[in-house]
């Protein structure tokens, strides 16, 4: 038997939405402690179960917080956004910055950790990148971002890799933006090839350094093109 997905029930996200309205508003300021769950549900005319219900709802947006015998209190009076949340809603040239913080160091770490197999991934992703360049925008873009990524994925470190993975949703659109405001291709079908090639020769030969300097001149380019996108790139 198929069951049918469950949905929020109407009157849990009204009580929601009234409580987040009374707490936003500065009725019940950070620190105060909310009336029980039976004051509640006579004031907004609810049972307990769903009052219940939607002081779980404002403790998962990092609102409110129960204290063992004492009852519930105000900590917040805006929700806290999760991290994916926050990256969709920040300025690309905020995500670049950290990118690169990121990227920078996990080339380095490639170059000293790379094996055969991440050399022969890293190839394919240049040669990809290389062929993307007969392709659209949004295509070489998306072979741009996974030769970076095969190059985060050969410093072998999972928390890298996974942070890389968090951003490239929020750098995608932004790039392909980027090539199409500034027509980048129009001369070059493939901008970049150079130091791209450089960068996996760094990582071969196992020069760290070389490696970060490479990686780091040309997502200082790109960056700057993204916060003065009128001006000629340096």
């Amino acid at each position: 038997m198929s069951l049918d997905a469950l949905r929020p029930s109407p009157l849990v996200d009204q009580a929601v939405e009234t409580l987040r309205a009374q707490i936003a508003g500065g009725a019940w300021p950070v620190g105060t402690r909310l009336p029980g769950e039976t004051t509640l549900a006579r004031t907004l005319g609810v049972g307990r179960s769903t009052v219940r219900e939607a002081l779980r709802a404002l403790a998962g947006a990092g609102l409110v917080r129960a204290r063992q015998g004492a009852g519930v209190f105000v900590v917040a009076t805006s929700p806290v956004e999760d991290w994916r949340t926050r990256l969709r809603r920040a300025a690309v040239t905020d995500v670049y910055e950290v990118r690169m913080l990121v990227e920078v160091q996990a080339a380095r770490l490639a170059a000293l950790r790379r094996t055969p197999d991440d050399l022969t991934a890293l190839d394919a992703a240049l040669h990809a990148r290389h062929e993307a360049a007969r392709a659209d925008d949004a295509a070489f873009v998306d072979a741009d971002i996974a030769l970076h990524a095969a190059v985060v994925a050969a410093a072998h470190n999972p928390v890298l890799t996974d942070l890389f993975a968090e951003f490239v949703p929020a750098l995608r659109q932004g790039l392909i933006d980027l090539v199409e405001l500034l027509d980048l291709r129009a001369h070059d079908p493939g901008p970049g090839a150079d130091s791209h090639a450089a960068l996996v020769h760094a990582v071969r030969l196992g020069d760290a350094e070389a490696a970060g300097h490479v990686l780091q001149d040309e997502l200082d380019r790109t960056l700057e093109r993204l916060r003065h996108p009128g001006q000629p790139s340096r």
